[in-house]
C-alpha cells in the first residue's frame, strides 16, 4: 500500500518529508474526522465535557487573535514599515506553508484531494485577501480596518444579488443597512481624528473585503466536494499565494527596498512577522473547532467579541486620537451584525413580540401594584 501511494521513504524513515497526489481513479477516504475525534493542536477535545471544549475553544480564539492584532499593529507600528505591507504577507505566506507542511506530516493521509486549478484560484483570492488588508494598515488606523472586516455581509449580498439574483429578506436588508451606516460613520470619525487617513486604505480594504466573500465560499465547496482537509487547504493556497506575491514584488521592484529595510530590524520585523503568523495559525484552528463542536451561530458571537476587545485594545496600547463617534458607528455595526445572525437562526432566537412585550410590562405593573397594597 506504501508504494502504491509513494510513501516508501517516508514509512522507512520518519526523517524523509513526502506528499503524494492520488490518481482520478483511486477512491478517496474520509479525512476530515468527525466531531466526537476533533483535535486542536494536539489536544483531544472529544472526552473533555461540552464546558470545557467551549472554555477552550473560546479562550483559544481570543488569546491567539488578540495576540495576532496586537503584532500586526505592533509591526505597522515600526517607523518606516508602512510602505511594506506586501513584503509583511510574503513572509506570512511563507511561515502558514512551513506551518501547514508539519501539520500534514502528523496525518496518516497526505494525499492532495483537491485540484491544482482550485488552488491557483483560491491562492489568488487569499492574496487578494491578506495582502489588500495588510497594506491598507499603511493608510488607516486598525480599529477602522477591522470594523470594516466585520461587515462582509454587504459585498455577499451584492454578489448574491448581480451574480446569482438572490433575494434577501428585510432583516438581512436591515443588516446591510446598519453597517453601511456605521461603516460610513466610523470612517468620516477616522478622516477627522486620524492624520494618517487616506482614501486609498478604505479602497484597498473594501477590495479585500470583496475578495473575502469569494474566497469562503470557493473554499467550502472545494472542501466538501473534494473531502480535503485543513492543513491541506492552508499548505497549497498559501505556498502557492507566495510564489504570486514573489513575482509580483520581484516585476515591480518591491523586494529590494523591503529586504534592506527588514534585515536593518529582524526583531521587529521578522521576528514579530514569526509570532504573528503563528498566532493567525492557531486562532484559525480553534475557530473551526468551535464551529464544528456549537456551530456557526455560536462561532460568529465569538469572534464578534473579540473584534470588539481588538478595537479596545487596540486604543488602549497604541497611542491614536479618540472620538465617540467611533464608538455609535461601531454600535450599529454590532447591530447590524446581530441581524444578521438573528436572520440565518431565526428558529434558535426567538425574540419576543410587542405583544409578548406589552403583557409582561403589564403584568409587571400588576405585581407592582398588588406589593404597595399588601
Amino acid at each position: 500500500m506504501s508504494a502504491k501511494y509513494g510513501l516508501v521513504g517516508y514509512n522507512s524513515s520518519r526523517k524523509h518529508i513526502s506528499i503524494s497526489i492520488p490518481s482520478s481513479t483511486e477512491v478517496m477516504s474520509p479525512h476530515i474526522k468527525s466531531v466526537e475525534e476533533l483535535r486542536v493542536l494536539g489536544i483531544n477535545l472529544s472526552n473533555l465535557s461540552a464546558p470545557t471544549q467551549f472554555f477552550i475553544c473560546v479562550a483559544g480564539v481570543f488569546l491567539f487573535y488578540l495576540v495576532y492584532g496586537y503584532l500586526q499593529e505592533l509591526i505597522f507600528s515600526v517607523e518606516g514599515f508602512r510602505p511594506f505591507g506586501w513584503y509583511l504577507t510574503l513572509v506570512q505566506f511563507g511561515f502558514y506553508s512551513m506551518f501547514g507542511l508539519v501539520e500534514l506530516q502528523f496525518t496518516q493521509d497526505k494525499r492532495r484531494r483537491i485540484p491544482g486549478k482550485t488552488y491557483m484560484m483560491i491562492a489568488f483570492l487569499t492574496v487578494g485577501t491578506m495582502g489588500l488588508s495588510n497594506t491598507s494598515l499603511g493608510y488607516l488606523n486598525y480599529p477602522t480596518q477591522v470594523i470594516f472586516k466585520c461587515c462582509k455581509l454587504i459585498p455577499v449580498m451584492i454578489g448574491g444579488v448581480f451574480i446569482q439574483g438572490k433575494r434577501y429578506n428585510l432583516t438581512d436588508v436591515s443588516a446591510a443597512l446598519c453597517m453601511s451606516l456605521g461603516l460610513i460613520w466610523f470612517t468620516l470619525a477616522d478622516s477627522k481624528v486620524a492624520p494618517n487617513f487616506n482614501v486609498t486604505g478604505v479602497m484597498l480594504i473594501s477590495l479585500a473585503l470583496c475578495a473575502d466573500a469569494v474566497i469562503g465560499n470557493v473554499q467550502e465547496k472545494a472542501m466538501k466536494l473534494h473531502n480535503g482537509s485543513n492543513s491541506e487547504m492552508v499548505l497549497y493556497s498559501y505556498s502557492i499565494g507566495f510564489i504570486y506575491i514573489l513575482g509580483g514584488l520581484l516585476c515591480l521592484g518591491g523586494l529590494g527596498p523591503a529586504v534592506a529595510f527588514c534585515s536593518e530590524h529582524p526583531v521587529k520585523t521578522y521576528g514579530y512577522a514569526f509570532f504573528f503568523s503563528l498566532t493567525g495559525y492557531f486562532g484559525i484552528s480553534f475557530v473551526l473547532a468551535l464551529i464544528k463542536l456549537f456551530g456557526a451561530l455560536v462561532a460568529v458571537t465569538v469572534t464578534t467579541g473579540r473584534k470588539a476587545m481588538t478595537i479596545v485594545l487596540s486604543f488602549m496600547f497604541f497611542t491614536k486620537p479618540f472620538t465617540f463617534q467611533y464608538i455609535w458607528g461601531g454600535l450599529l455595526v454590532v447591530f447590524g451584525i446581530f441581524l444578521n445572525v438573528y436572520s440565518k437562526n431565526k428558529e434558535k432566537m426567538k425574540l419576543p413580540t410587542i405583544k409578548d412585550v406589552r403583557s409582561w410590562l403589564l403584568m409587571r405593573k400588576k405585581v407592582r401594584f398588588l406589593s404597595q397594597n399588601v
